[in-house]
């Protein structure tokens, strides 16, 4: 309860990293402070689905299908965009989308339209059985599911591993970009990432979405991932009647995910899975971003790490923003998009010397 009392407090600046985070917490990060009419976090999380108009074209780039084929001996294939800038020869930069996301989720059609104005490649990455991927897989993506990333990530190295991979995550992507962080250390050609609003201990996460105040979430949720799984090819008799069924994330996480891939039930795939026990592993520079007020992931889950144990982390633990919200009042880019930026510029500044 103690801890618990500590990491709820309020801070003087709430976006500012710790103070003795080394040369890697010297960007200079922008405040946040949220954007009217996007006050609170639900309107924070909402805003994107509110105004789809205002979702951006990525016309203006010229876009290239992948296919990277897992090696382990499903024949299943995971999909990508990739989109070049105009100008700028910058690290490209692959972003991952969250539960029941894909390459045209707003928050990554928004990300992308940032980084390849600043003259980045960008690949969109499906994961397993994710948007067009689906078709293609008969096994399906979780928060833990690390060798597909680590595969996609392998084959792009040969091209684009030089000067280093840019990797941004969010929500159960960035969970399983961080827990794959802590597994490979510096084996991957990974320059840096940045982690947005990741479920970092996914027991604690599914028992907040289990309130009564997420019930619309959950029903949304419950909804897009029962259209996706029962869509997708491979399914038994028995595990197309058990989604079918469920009116939960922790129950389909129980029913599906859990059986499906080797673990004893949905606890057992939470305490393997949550990418809380990777963080002291991880050698590559990671900027984690997560708002106090996240509707869905309890600041409590970052409350347990032990920032000061590992420099390679640099937590930006602010007061608000909702869950991969972040619409802040200096400019409609997202607070987390410039503070990727900022920290990305500030490691391609440290190699340089």
């Amino acid at each position: 309860m103690q801890m618990d009392a500590a990491i709820d407090a309020p801070r003087s600046d709430p976006s500012a990293p710790r103070s003795d985070s080394g040369p890697l917490a010297e960007a200079p990060f922008p405040p946040f402070r949220p954007r009217f009419p996007w006050i609170g976090a639900d309107l924070q999380t909402l805003r994107n689905r509110i105004r789809r108009t205002d979702w951006p074209s990525l016309g203006a780039w010229p876009g290239e299908r992948l296919r990277f084929p897992m090696a382990d001996g499903t024949g299943d294939e995971l999909l990508a965009l990739l989109n070049r800038p105009l100008t700028g020869t910058g690290p490209l930069v692959v972003l991952l989308h969250g539960l029941t996301g894909c390459e045209d989720s707003s928050y990554i059609r928004y990300s992308a339209a940032f980084w390849l104005k600043r003259g980045h490649p960008v690949l969109r990455l499906n994961l397993r059985g994710a948007g067009p991927s689906r078709g293609l897989c008969r096994e399906h993506y979780h928060a833990g599911r690390t060798e597909d990333l680590r595969a996609v990530l392998d084959q792009l190295a040969p091209r684009w591993g030089e000067p280093g991979l840019l990797l941004v995550g969010y929500s159960l992507g960035a969970n399983m970009m961080l827990k794959l962080l802590g597994e490979t250390g510096t084996r991957l050609p990974i320059l840096a990432t940045a982690s947005i609003s990741a479920p970092i201990d996914l027991s604690l996460t599914s028992a907040r979405m289990d309130r009564l105040r997420n019930w619309v979430y959950v029903r949304w949720f419950v909804h897009n991932l029962k259209a996706g799984t029962l869509a997708s090819p491979g399914l038994s008799e028995a595990e197309h009647c058990a989604v079918a069924a469920v009116r939960t994330v922790r129950a389909f996480d129980q029913v599906f995910v859990a059986p499906r891939n080797g673990f004893a039930d949905e606890e057992d795939y939470y305490a393997k899975c949550s990418a809380a026990q990777f963080l002291p592993h991880i050698r590559v520079p990671s900027l984690i971003i997560h708002a106090r007020n996240d509707p869905w992931i309890p600041l409590r889950s970052y409350g347990y790490v032990d920032w000061d144990a590992n420099q390679c982390l640099v937590p930006l633990l602010g007061s608000a923003g909702g869950h991969v919200g972040f619409h802040g009042r200096s400019s409609r880019t997202a607070w987390h998009d410039r503070c990727s930026g900022v920290f990305f510029d500030r490691i391609s500044s440290l190699v340089r010397t």
